[in-house]
């Protein structure tokens, strides 16, 4: 029906034309622009990368915080750590300072220590005479009580001699 009118041919020619010239252009545009714009780059975060210790005020806030990996957490004096892990559970250590000692404060301990164990000696030897002591007093008592004497007579004396 249409396709014997020419107007119509000549509509649908030139629209074709028109629509596949705009095409080219459209594609000759995005190839020029994809040569001058670089690259895009993009980075996922799909964990949390932060492997810093945590600073917390108690084991309730440990308890609180989500761990994907394991994640040490300590408290605000530096005296506990804790280190939860992605099933929730949670260890605990107790930190301790060190101090780097100098060569006089070497001989002071070293001091200390032996006079702690002469102290130590001194209370066993004590406590060593002490119930030696006890002992032999015990025994001398139970010696006294139970012997008589063997060079004392159970005879008793005659009248006395007159002069």
């Amino acid at each position: 029906m249409y396709g014997n009118n020419p107007y119509i041919q000549n509509y649908s020619q030139q629209s074709l034309n028109d629509k596949i010239d705009n095409e080219i252009a459209r594609l000759q545009q995005m190839k020029n622009h994809n040569i001058t714009q670089p690259a895009i780059n993009q980075t996922f975060q799909l964990a949390p990368q932060n492997s810093g210790i945590k600073l917390v005020n108690s084991i309730e806030d440990v308890k609180k915080e989500f761990a994907i990996a394991d994640t040490p957490f300590i408290n605000i004096d530096y005296s506990t750590l804790w280190i939860k892990n992605a099933k929730g559970e949670i260890r605990t250590f107790n930190i301790q300072e060190i101090k780097p000692k100098d060569e006089k404060d070497l001989i002071i301990e070293d001091l200390q220590k032996q006079l702690n164990e002469m102290k130590g000696k001194m209370r066993n030897e004590q406590q060593y005479y002490k119930t030696s002591d006890e002992y032999e007093s015990k025994q001398f008592d139970e010696s006294i009580k139970d012997e008589k004497p063997s060079n004392v007579s159970n005879v008793k004396p005659s009248k006395p001699k007159s002069r």
